[in-house]
């Protein structure tokens, strides 16, 4: 024999549908209390009025039955409203945990995240603390705070000083690439050099060109 155990789980999971879906169906049932109200009132006897005379007969300038119908009618859907009601806190709140519990989660992911690429991420060995408008750097995208961790061929392992850095934009100043123009796909023009960096906490890529410009330097 197989058998399959039964979720009974309090905390299953609940969407804003769901929670939509109550209040819709108390909606319903407030219209139900409403339209019945109105039969009380157009028989002018609401909830209390009495049904018979002052000889104990019933009444004949109302009809009684159309009146005991809505009141007993209205009793049985006020306890329908109020069991709604409960079910509507009980989603919210369900809802709300939920919702929390997915933010928590979601933190706690970030942040692992975040170590673990801390941990990846090589140590930058230079920063941008300035970047000319118009300039090669500025065109490739580097920005100020930019913490550099490759720049062409040097990178946090053979790195020993910025004039390794200067010696890298000397040597790629006026290198070309150069392929006929006549075929189709082909260029001509300066290598970019790869350039790594750290912004915000992401390693992002860009290529820079040495070369002169209208400021000065090579990079600006």
């Amino acid at each position: 024999m197989k058998m399959t155990e039964e979720n009974n789980d309090g905390n299953s999971t609940i969407t804003m549908e769901d929670v939509q879906s109550l209040i819709k169906k108390k909606d319903t049932i407030e219209e139900q209390i409403k339209a019945y109200y109105d039969v009380l009132e157009d028989q002018e006897v609401g909830m209390e009025g009495p049904l018979v005379d002052a000889e104990g007969f019933p009444r004949a300038d109302v009809n009684v039955y159309q009146i005991r119908t809505a009141r007993h009618t209205i009793s049985c859907l006020q306890n329908d409203h109020k069991a709604i009601m409960v079910e509507i806190e009980e989603a919210l709140h369900r809802l709300h945990a939920l919702e929390k519990a997915k933010r928590e989660q979601d933190q706690a992911e970030s942040q692992t995240e975040s170590m673990e690429q801390e941990v990846t991420l090589p140590s930058p060995f230079a920063r941008v603390d300035a970047v000319s408008q118009g300039s090669p750097a500025c065109q490739a995208g580097l920005r100020i705070s930019d913490e550099i961790i490759a720049f062409g061929s040097i990178n946090t392992g053979n790195f020993q000083n910025l004039q390794n850095i200067a010696s890298v934009v000397q040597h790629s100043e006026g290198v070309f690439v150069f392929y006929c123009a006549k075929l189709p796909n082909h260029w001509r023009g300066n290598v970019p050099l790869n350039v790594t960096v750290i912004r915000n906490g992401q390693k992002t890529q860009m290529g820079l060109t040495p070369q002169r410009w209208s400021g000065r330097g090579l990079l600006g």
